[in-house]
């Protein structure tokens, strides 16, 4: 599909790699955006219609697939970092919001507009996954738990919805430069340039979109008698 005139409807919308899909819809020619977040106040950038949506909430959710019933691509981007622990005290909690936010939140948005969807001509679902979809590394065990069951989430959607001529593309990134690696001292993409990547393979067609280099390494040794997740 092509972003010139789409209807684009993204969530966790308000700042980070959300509000960087705004801007890249927008200049992309869209022929309106939805931005979605739990406070749409928060909500800066001109051009966009703000949306109130907490990915788990479901009277929220289906309010706002009733509400904008015109979307063509819908972009789920909206997740939780908790820095759990497989083994911590915590780490069960941690895991429950994760999957809460970054697994079910896609699952439902996902279900609730793929009827409008269909009736508009199919369109695309993105999902935005990471590396840690294929790898787990320390304090961020359950959040990697998350991610690998959204991935195989997102294959088991692109399955379904491909009667409908529904596209599904999922989106690996490792470091960016947002809120949630604050602090952290490595080489960090910019928002800006995933968003660009990722536009640029679902106008392509593309299941996958490995929007850096560490992406494209570890997918890359998943198939090697060394894969990264061994350790």
């Amino acid at each position: 599909m092509k972003l010139k005139n789409a209807v684009v409807f993204i969530t966790g919308a308000n700042r980070g790699l959300g509000r960087a899909f705004a801007q890249a819809a927008l200049a992309a020619g869209a022929a309106k955006v939805y931005a979605a977040a739990r406070d749409p106040a928060a909500i800066d950038l001109a051009g966009v219609v703000p949306v109130a949506l907490d990915v788990t909430d479901p009277t929220q959710v289906a309010a706002a697939a009733a509400r904008c019933a015109d979307v063509t691509l819908l972009v789920n981007n909206a997740g939780i970092s908790r820095h759990g622990s497989l083994l911590g005290d915590d780490g069960m909690a941690a895991a429950r919001a994760e999957l809460e936010t970054n697994f079910f939140g896609p699952w439902a948005l996902t279900r609730a507009f793929a009827p409008a969807l269909r009736v508009n001509g199919g369109g695309a679902v993105l999902n935005v996954l990471s590396v840690l979809s294929w790898v787990t590394v320390p304090g961020v065990a359950t959040y990697s738990a998350s991610k690998a069951a959204a991935w195989s989430l997102s294959n088991g959607l692109r399955n379904e919805l491909r009667a409908q001529g529904t596209q599904v593309t999922s989106l690996h990134v490792g470091y960016m430069d947002t809120d949630m690696t604050r602090g952290l001292d490595a080489a960090k993409a910019a928002p800006a340039d995933v968003a660009r990547l990722a536009f640029e393979g679902i106008e392509a067609g593309a299941f996958e979109v490995l929007a850096d280099d560490l992406s494209r390494q570890v997918k890359h040794s998943l198939s090697s008698p060394t894969p990264a997740y061994a350790g």
